[in-house]
């Protein structure tokens, strides 16, 4: 199944409008709360121009870009952990993601409704983040009275007792249970219970058009950094409606209304890497005749399992890899060239795989 990172927030801060333009899928958008209900999903190609050059290098067929997966999930209100505004439904989409892309409304318009209590982006983000803080309580409070039970007659299970008794300690005070001290034990119990305010989050700061790049200028935009900082999360600054704009051009305009703009590339391309690079992700090569292929993988993988992305029975009857570095295939002219220049290694199954990797396995 592919990664996937939710889009949340507050109704009406662009949420569905940068969805749209991500991906070109058509999500519904209108000026009025829940609008959207059942969650949109959409693949989407994750951009890497190297990509590109190995296809010209290689001259396959076809070339397979790596895929991320996007859920535009419906807005939360105040006392949606209670479930207002269908609020309960909505926290359980978001349960079901690896990161969380929280969208803050940095941009006055008064066209477009605000949902009422709001104004401030951080008493925004605040209300967003109390709904998943009170969420994440409820579920460790039921979580702790089942495994207290448990526990009476399997005392191995004393641990993870004090461990939830410790993360209702952190989330009582307001706290993400990412913040919580843990070992290698709580890290595997922590994954196990999909607490909302353990993934990983990028705030997405939507400004104006005329607040464009980087929201420069903007106070509201500043506090969030500032916020975001604190938090150890990172913030992506777009226009969900000059990104719709710059979604619907071909080449060449694309590039030139970015460089009208200050732009090097769009504010969603910045924000796909920037979950992809959230979630420790990594992209290695194949290439045959066939196809040049991107792959995602995690960040310190080795080479079998990185082989099982590529066909499961390659990690299960791995021999060996055969791994050049993209700059050196480059350098070289090619993977041939790589090869007549020494540059591509034999590796066995303790290799780390690296990004930008271009990797031939070898299996039984």
């Amino acid at each position: 199944m592919p990664l996937q990172a939710g889009i949340a927030g507050l109704p009406n801060v662009g949420k569905s409008t940068l969805f749209n333009a991500i991906t070109a899928a058509g999500a519904e958008t209108a000026n009025y709360p829940f609008c959207t209900i059942d969650p949109n999903v959409a693949v989407v190609e994750v951009p890497d121009r190297r990509l590109g050059v190995l296809f010209d290098l290689m001259k396959p067929r076809r070339a397979v870009p790596t895929a991320f997966e996007f859920v535009d999930i419906a807005g939360l209100v105040r006392g949606a952990s209670k479930g207002e505004g269908l609020g309960n439904q909505f926290l359980s989409h978001i349960r079901e993601v690896d990161a969380i892309i929280e969208v803050v409304r940095c941009f006055e318009d008064e066209e477009v409704v605000r949902v009422p209590g709001t104004g401030d982006p951080l008493e925004d983000i605040e209300t967003v983040n109390l709904e998943f803080v009170l969420a994440d309580y409820a579920a460790i409070e039921r979580r702790l009275e089942k495994t207290i039970k448990a526990a009476r007659g399997d005392r191995a299970l004393e641990p993870e007792v004090d461990f939830q008794r410790h993360l209702l300690g952190v989330l009582e005070e307001g706290q993400f249970a990412s913040k919580a001290p843990r070992g290698e034990r709580e890290e595997r119990l922590l994954a196990g219970y999909q607490l909302l305010t353990s993934k990983p989050m990028l705030y997405v700061c939507n400004v104006s058009e005329d607040a464009m790049p980087e929201g420069a200028g903007l106070p509201a935009v500043a506090r969030v950094r500032e916020f975001a900082s604190s938090q150890g999360a990172e913030v992506v600054v777009v226009s969900a409606k000059v990104e719709s704009e710059i979604a619907a051009l071909e080449e060449p305009d694309k590039s030139e209304f970015l460089r009208d703009l200050g732009l090097e590339e769009s504010g969603l391309d910045r924000m796909i890497h920037a979950a992809y690079g959230l979630l420790g992700l990594g992209t290695f090569f194949t290439g045959n005749e066939k196809e040049v292929h991107a792959w995602t993988f995690h960040r310190g993988w080795k080479a079998p399992r990185c082989a099982g992305q590529v066909h499961t029975d390659f990690e299960k009857n791995f021999i060996r890899a055969e791994v050049a570095s993209f700059d050196d295939v480059v350098a070289c002219g090619g993977v041939h060239g790589a090869r007549e220049a020494g540059k591509l290694r034999i590796e066995g199954k303790d290799y780390v795989v690296q990004d930008g990797d271009v990797c031939f396995f070898r299996a039984g």
